[in-house]
């Protein structure tokens, strides 16, 4: 395999462990709400309205692993189960992302990823 198709194997992981673990932690959460949550990081891309640089910027900081770990992390260490389940969703929504090569965006336009080029038919 690939390193880009490691990469996206281990975002299918990622996604299949954070998503149950987030259900766990909150299993109260009505229904209609865990879609808007999975979707929440992708409202970043409005970063995009400002160019691609600073739209890149905003896109990836709301697309690293890292931001679901901490946040998890914070509510581990708080005893706040919502933040736990929060920063799994943003694992989850990280993971699926990479699975389906989605990729951390370039400067030099929002197809560009480090998975390679999205979108359709390229000219």
């Amino acid at each position: 395999m690939t390193p880009i198709q490691w990469q996206r194997v281990e975002g299918g992981l990622v996604f299949a462990a954070a998503l149950p673990l987030a259900g766990v932690m909150q299993p109260g959460w009505p229904l209609w709400l865990w879609p808007l949550a999975l979707l929440a990081p992708d409202l970043s891309m409005l970063g995009y309205l400002a160019g691609p640089r600073i739209g890149a910027a905003i896109y990836n900081a709301f697309h690293l692993y890292a931001g679901g770990l901490l946040l998890a992390l914070l509510g581990l260490l708080t005893g706040q189960p919502p933040l736990i389940a929060a920063g799994a969703i943003w694992l989850a929504h990280a993971g699926i992302d990479r699975a389906l090569g989605y990729g951390l965006k370039s400067a030099t336009g929002f197809r560009d990823t480090h998975l390679g080029r999205i979108g359709g038919a390229f000219r």
